[in-house]
């Protein structure tokens, strides 16, 4: 009878933390914390006023994002955002209101000189719809949460690819490509299109030899989505957006970079969203998972196999070596 009795108590204290959890939920509006692949719709007199077509935005339907939301304390909504270019931006708050069940948050923009960026949106059937406000444009996005990318068991290695020859068969050539094979080394001169290959890949393992001249900017997107950075960082420092980094979320541990000028080398393994590089021989991320998109993404269909993207629209690099290994299992 003791027992029963602890028991029953148990049960009431449960659920006397239960129902007061239940109603805050639904009054500050946190079913919406989590992570989003956004899809931002815009029309045809949007793409050129706003320069994406400069970006190397590659479907004119429109554009990807993403969104965090995360509970700061007990009621307050906070979050991160990524657009079509830049890094993951902090947001200091998400205002909710109970009343319209409506969302909203501002952000300051990052590279473009525009005003504040205005976002609103709601959650319906565990889906986000809403609208930003870009420069005076009205351009409205959906979300759907994003995939744990989880693998149940450790991947099994097929044959490695080599993704160069000499008329860039395996790639799709961009408007105002400016790649170029010379002499076994893909090069691209200067700033133009961003070169994607043919095929898709979901897990895999990347190993790349790749130099720069000074003060030069390009960048790997794995499955088109994560941009590992390639970049003439400074020496002294690391961050986020410095060589050797996922951009905007992973910091390397180390700059193991060389000097402009000099070949350089990534080895690269990408398993669901864990990515591990070791970069001029030195393991500077080991096995983090990549948060969500970066800016500059194809898409934000995360949950699909995706293809490797060179960017092309920043800077001169050169690759000599490109070798891509899928997961067969």
């Amino acid at each position: 009878m003791k027992k029963l009795k602890n028991n029953l108590l148990l049960l009431v204290l449960a659920l006397a933390l239960y129902f007061p959890a239940m109603a805050q939920s639904s009054q500050n509006g946190s079913e919406v914390i989590g992570r989003w692949d956004l899809t931002i719709v815009i029309e045809g007199d949007d793409l050129e006023d706003l320069g994406l077509f400069r970006h190397g935005l590659m479907d004119t339907d429109g554009f990807p994002g993403w969104l965090e939301v995360k509970l700061s304390g007990f009621s307050t909504l906070v979050g991160y955002y990524v657009g079509y270019e830049g890094s993951a931006r902090p947001i200091s708050e998400i205002h909710y209101s109970a009343e319209t069940g409506k969302y909203h948050f501002t952000i300051p923009p990052q590279w473009m000189d525009i005003e504040d960026l205005d976002f609103e949106f709601s959650l319906e059937n565990d889906k986000l719809s809403g609208f930003m406000m870009l420069d005076g444009h009205k351009l409205q996005w959906t979300g759907v949460r994003a995939p744990s990318l989880t693998r149940e068991k450790p991947p099994v290695w097929g044959n490695p690819k080599n993704m160069l020859d000499d008329d860039m068969s395996r790639w799709v050539i961009p408007a105002n490509n400016q790649f170029r094979m010379l002499d076994g080394v893909l090069v691209n001169t200067k700033s133009g299109g961003n070169l994607v290959t043919k095929e898709k890949f979901e897990d895999f393992k990347l190993s790349i030899e790749f130099r720069y001249p000074e003060g030069s900017n390009s960048g790997i997107y794995l499955r088109g989505r994560y941009e590992v950075q390639i970049e003439d960082s400074p020496a002294e420092k690391t961050s986020p957006v410095s060589i050797g980094g996922v951009y905007g979320f992973i910091e390397p541990a180390v700059n193991a970079a060389k000097k402009p000028g000099e070949w350089q080398s990534y080895e690269i393994t990408l398993v669901g969203r864990h990515v591990t590089i070791v970069h001029n021989g030195i393991e500077v991320i080991s096995n983090r998972p990549i948060p969500g998109i970066t800016g500059g993404s194809l898409d934000s269909k995360e949950g699909t196999p995706g293809p490797i993207m060179i960017q092309g629209d920043h800077g001169p690099v050169e690759f000599r070596k490109f070798l891509i290994t899928p997961a067969v299992n």
